[in-house]
């Protein structure tokens, strides 16, 4: 006969611990039916689920009691029945998900809400872990990061009013949430496309162009309202062009240099390229300012509009080529993906505009990053309070994985 045992080790923690525990169980032959283990500030909290003859079950937990005493920890021992044991097995087969949380800060009342709407949805906490490093109370950052990642079991009741009260919540709270799958294409993620003007770069340029050229307010209000999804991208793009002739390329240049990124857009580009990532920027925008973020972070693609220019070195007001809209866009990010032998749910599409909402649905993963509410209403997850390296939280990354240099 056997017996099922849970183990419950609580102390603080210390190298080689575990080992010990271990060379007892060995010594008996003790089969591992589960095990887990966390370190929260020094301390440890160890389940190990045993299963060892009865005959020897006795001395085994004799044995742990000397050794926990002897490493001034607590042990606890619960019997469990095949039919409570068979129950933990039938339950993960249920969906997993990673409900990841972030803001500048996060406080007991967000923790709150964001458990408590996991419980009304019928899921269960399996985990939690805090993918932020720690924060300095003495020294503190000036632009603080938090992120906690909740592993959840089950299936929700509603899963598009999940997603509502999750809007609502992050809207409310000054949280960004992220709800998905944990499946190996979450944990697997390979191809990340980009919008260029106000996602990598905090400006619109032709906004900017515009400015340099007299015609800031007719241009500017056009594209205020394209990006609401008030009118045709196509037709915005054309009329906006046209004011544009006359200007001299050089202050492309000009713009092109003192252009404004976006908060962690260092940081991210060094952690996408270090992993390995294919990187694209499709935009709305100029290919002269692409190919400018291009050379200066080692992007793979560049797809953007092109400005058409006279022998004088000045626009004509035309454009060279199809124009980069919402569709061309979704029709983009599935050809590199192909061409990268990637699968679509192995990609991931951020950006801010109406135009960017078809390749965030095609996406894998689609991220509103400051976006217009139409667009985050749409989106499957959002951005909306710290800068564009919270895209890594949503990939799963700690800042623990992350070289210091990449701050």
């Amino acid at each position: 006969m056997e017996e099922l045992i849970l183990l419950r080790i609580t102390g603080e923690d210390r190298p080689g611990l575990t080992a010990s525990i271990m060379t007892i169980l060995a010594r008996y032959d003790a089969h591992i039916q589960d095990i887990g283990q966390a370190d929260i500030h020094s301390t440890l909290s160890l389940g190990i689920l045993i299963r060892v003859e009865e005959r020897h079950s006795g001395q085994v937990m004799k044995e742990l009691l000397f050794k926990a005493s002897e490493l001034n920890v607590n042990i606890k021992f619960y019997p469990i029945t095949i039919d409570e044991y068979e129950a933990w097995v039938s339950r993960q087969g249920k969906n997993r998900f990673m409900l990841t949380v972030l803001g500048r800060r996060l406080e007991a009342r967000q923790i709150e809400a964001v458990s408590k709407l996991i419980a009304d949805q019928g899921l269960n906490i399996d985990g939690i872990k805090r993918l932020t490093g720690r924060a300095s109370i003495l020294h503190p950052l000036e632009k603080t990061r938090a992120c906690i990642q909740f592993s959840v079991r089950g299936n929700p009741r509603d899963r598009e009013d999940l997603h509502r009260q999750l809007l609502a919540m992050s809207k409310e709270l000054e949280i960004d949430c992220s709800f998905q799958y944990d499946n190996m294409y979450r944990r697997m993620r390979r191809l990340i496309c980009f919008d260029m003007d106000s996602t990598l770069i905090q400006a619109e340029v032709i906004d900017e162009l515009a400015r340099k050229h007299g015609v800031y307010d007719q241009v500017a209000a056009i594209t205020a309202s394209a990006m609401r999804g008030e009118i045709d991208f196509k037709e915005s793009f054309t009329q906006r062009c046209k004011l544009l002739k006359g200007l001299d390329v050089s202050v492309m240049r000009e713009i092109a240099e003192n252009l404004p990124f976006t908060e962690g857009v260092d940081r991210l580009m060094y952690v996408l390229k270090k992993y390995g990532y294919k990187i694209a920027i499709l935009s709305g925008g100029f290919t002269f300012f692409g190919e400018y973020i291009q050379k200066r972070y080692g992007i793979d693609y560049v797809y953007a509009n092109e400005l058409e220019i006279d022998d004088n070195g000045k626009l004509t007001g035309n454009y060279v080529g199809e124009i980069v809209d919402g569709r061309r866009k979704a029709e983009l990010l599935r050809l590199i993906a192909q061409v990268e032998k990637v699968d679509l749910q192995q990609t991931i599409a951020v950006g801010d505009g109406a135009n960017d909402l078809p390749m965030l649905s095609e996406a894998g993963l689609g991220i509103a990053f400051h976006a217009k509410p139409r667009v985050v209403a749409n989106a499957q997850q959002s951005i909306n309070t710290i800068g564009l390296d919270g895209v890594l939280y949503f990939l799963g990354f700690k800042d623990s994985y992350l070289d210091a240099n990449a701050q």
